[in-house]
């Protein structure tokens, strides 16, 4: 447990401002233009189907051909699935291309997340279908193979379209959440046949057991398992689809070693709260150590920041709604003339302007042609204020695309310290956008902690950055969240003017390293005990 840690947290997070009341006109921030390159990047795919395949679309980053590079693997619906390997020039034009024999062309996929599995080194995926969910394990070369017979995976055959994973303490091998979404065997079809969500516990010798069911289930589109309090032991949040459930709610799962998974319930402090869920992003914006949670949804969309409590060892999970006071709420269009509600999917903060400040980026797009919600509906670009409060800048960055979107990554593909933006749509081909930067010097860096042994890639970490002007930033590392599909690879944090940045890490085995200096605009590889290792791109 880190509960001794709390202090620690508290105390660098007084260093951190907190946001400036309302009346407060904070300086514009600086706009990113983004140069749409989907005509000449070489990435060919739709996120393909009927009614079946409403819910999903997204896409994997992380990289699978071993140089560096974020590699891009897409779900494919009712069309197969496909991963296409990043080509793209430091500061270059984007460039990739697809996979034949990849073994990652299977039909009904409608997620996907990366992470290392088995721990060999190579990383694996873990696919959400409409029907058996399948593990695949990852051969190098962008290749892999079905290892759900090798490793005991039960897929079971539910329409899913979400995943978390967590390493449990004492386990080589993570901790599998999936969620299940409606059930078209029941008798009515679609309405109240949500079925249980599964959690996928390692066996002692590895692999995977019969699987946990978490009960009830409200058609579940998103999980993440976080450190909502900073105890060390991270819960499985979990966010549900109200179109489809009968007196559902979004949940909140206890995970302790050893024991059944359980709810959160209204005597520990858990809220009642019914949206259309269906993704979940998490950053700690005010810098008081502790995550803040954003929550898509159709028209109402959630901004969630932990009520203030007297007794920080003892937090309960109390949430209070500030999307609408810090300007986050993205509840219809902003550009064009239909005055419907927006129905929003992926969302991903993230620092598109390397100012030091996280940014929020939106997917939007209509479920199919639900009436009473906007048809032409633009994807939101979030630019946080210095006062924490955010403006809408998706037109004038060049990201307002009005297609059907669902899942999306902002990840930096050229590797030249600007993230740039690839989104999913529904029945139209994927989209992808390349950060030309906002046309001043901006620093950044990129970490990406590596452990020896199971867990190589130090999910339920925490990184925290300090830079010269005494501002504090923290990542927690997870696996799962957004809609339909992850990342795994450099974390990017700007740094706005700083010349100077210290790394802090909470590894997941509750050691807390030494802070020590990383170069900007370089990235570096952190090992527990050890200085930074610098990367440098290939070629």
């Amino acid at each position: 447990m880190r509960r001794a840690f709390l202090p620690v947290l508290f105390a660098w997070a007084a260093a951190a401002a907190a946001p400036a009341p309302a009346e407060t006109a904070a300086p514009a921030p600086a706009v990113p233009r983004f140069a749409d390159e989907t005509a000449t990047a070489g990435i060919d795919h739709t996120y393909a189907g009927d009614w079946e395949y409403m819910v999903g679309g997204g896409v994997a980053a992380f990289d699978c051909s071993g140089d560096g590079r974020p590699d891009l693997a897409f779900a494919g619906g009712a069309g197969p699935a496909a991963v296409f390997v990043n080509d793209s020039p430091t500061g270059g034009p984007l460039s990739f291309r697809p996979v034949p024999g990849s073994g990652l062309d299977l039909d009904a996929v409608t997620g996907l997340w990366p992470l290392d599995i088995d721990g060999d080194g190579l990383t694996d995926l873990a696919l959400a279908r409409r029907g058996e969910d399948v593990l695949m394990r990852g051969l190098g070369d962008c290749r892999f193979a079905r290892a759900n017979e090798a490793w005991g995976f039960d897929g079971g055959s539910d329409w899913s379209a979400a995943f978390a994973a967590t390493w449990e303490a004492g386990n080589a091998w993570p901790t599998l959440a999936f969620g299940s979404y409606i059930d078209p065997a029941e008798e009515d079809f679609p309405w109240g046949s949500c079925t249980d969500n599964r959690l996928h516990r390692p066996r002692p010798e590895g692999g995977y057991g019969p699987p946990l069911a978490l009960a009830p289930g409200h058609c579940a589109l998103s999980m993440l398992f976080t450190d909502w309090n900073r105890s060390g032991q991270p819960a499985l949040r979990v966010s549900n689809d109200r179109e489809y459930y009968k007196g559902g709610q979004e949940q909140l799962w206890h995970l302790e070693p050893g024991a059944p998974p359980r709810l959160y319930s209204a005597d520990e402090g858990w809220q009642h709260l019914s949206i259309w869920g269906m993704g979940i992003a998490s950053r700690d914006l005010d810098g008081d150590g502790l995550p803040e949670y954003f929550l898509t949804s159709m028209a109402d969309n959630k901004l969630q920041r932990l009520v203030p409590q007297p007794d920080a060892a003892m937090l309960r999970p109390e949430f209070a709604d500030i999307a609408f006071r810090l300007g986050v709420t993205a509840h219809r269009p902003y550009v064009g003339d239909d005055p419907r509600p927006s129905t929003a999917w992926h969302a991903e903060f993230a620092d598109v302007n390397n100012d030091g400040l996280d940014d929020l980026f939106v997917a939007k797009g209509n479920v199919d042609e639900m009436p009473d919600f906007a048809r032409a509906d633009p994807n939101n670009l979030l630019l946080q204020r210095a006062d924490g409060t955010f403006e809408e800048a998706g037109d004038r960055a060049g990201v307002a695309s009005l297609l059907t979107a669902r899942g999306a990554a902002v990840v930096d593909l050229d590797l030249d310290g600007w993230l740039d933006l690839v989104v999913v749509n529904r029945r139209d081909p994927v989209e992808v956008w390349r950060n030309l930067g906002t046309g001043a010097a901006a620093g950044w860096v990129a970490l990406r902690p590596r452990m020896a042994g199971p867990n190589r890639d130090a999910v339920g970490a925490w990184v925290e950055l300090r830079d010269d002007a005494g501002r504090v930033q923290r990542r927690e590392l997870t696996v799962g969240g957004g809609h339909g599909g992850g990342q795994l690879g450099w974390l990017h944090f700007g740094l706005g003017e700083s010349t100077v940045a210290e790394v802090r890490l909470h590894w997941p085995d509750g050691t807390v390293g030494e802070g020590v200096p990383v170069a900007p605009g370089a990235f570096h590889i952190l090992a527990p005990g050890a200085a930074p290792e610098v990367w440098a791109p290939p070629g």
